[in-house]
């Protein structure tokens, strides 16, 4: 009779641990597509400047053809 309540305790436990991957949290976020609303960037300022834009264009443009 130990030997059923040890297996039913270590079944229990397994299929406690098991479920415990399944969870999940009620905190997510949903976006809508096509919309930012996270943080801002502030890389996203240093984009606008002409200059900044020619040093990224000119760095890439050597991993155009991959």
């Amino acid at each position: 009779m130990s030997l059923r309540r040890s297996l039913l305790a270590v079944g229990a436990i397994a299929l406690t641990v098991g479920l415990t991957g399944c969870y999940e949290s009620s905190d997510v976020t949903r976006f809508e597509p096509g919309q930012y609303k996270g943080a801002d960037d502030p890389l996203l300022a240093k984009l606008e400047d002409p200059e900044f834009r020619a040093e990224l264009d000119q760095r890439f443009e050597g991993q155009r053809d991959r």
